[in-house]
């Protein structure tokens, strides 16, 4: 029952995150845009509990609808040209882009068809998100440290940046 209950999940998730890709380029409004990219990261999410991949579902919550989301819907609201009446709303690309399209479609189905998929009978750690933790924390305690002194440096040089354009 579990894996039929499952299987049921995964289809109502890819439904959703399909339908609300399809509407985050297709709708005129771009607000209306940013908000079914929300919908979809959040089935993306929930993929990713179905996956038993708890620390990438954290994360992509965290990250990409916490932060990235946010600071999309910001930069839309701030922009103040965007209601304007005599900025054009359309595209002439349509063509190109179905062609495009269609050429990655092709390309991903191929793939996909000629692809070997190794599966394995190992079971998953009991508790991944912790484990990660302890790798994090312990044996690359040092790469992890790194990361976080450049992304700091880049914080300060913004903010440096930011207060030499605003004098």
């Amino acid at each position: 029952m579990e894996g039929e209950t499952s299987q049921v999940i995964f289809y109502l998730l890819s439904f959703v995150i399909i339908v609300s890709a399809i509407y985050v380029v297709t709708l005129r409004n771009i607000f209306h845009s940013a908000l079914f990219l929300i919908l979809t990261l959040f089935g993306v999410a929930g993929i990713y509990i179905l996956l038993h991949a708890e620390f990438l579902a954290a994360v992509q919550v965290l990250i990409y609808v916490g932060a990235i989301s946010v600071l999309i819907i910001f930069a839309i609201m701030l922009t103040s040209q965007l209601a304007n009446k005599e900025i054009k709303q359309s595209n002439e690309q349509v063509t190109v882009a179905i062609f495009v399209c269609a050429g990655f479609l092709m390309a991903s189905l191929g793939s996909l068809a000629n692809t070997v998929w190794k599966l394995t009978e190992n079971p998953l750690p009991e508790d991944n998100t912790l484990t990660i933790g302890r790798l994090l924390m312990n044996e690359f305690v040092l790469p992890f440290e790194v990361v976080s002194v450049v992304l700091l440096a880049a914080l300060i040089g913004a903010v440096v940046l930011a207060r030499k354009e605003g004098a």
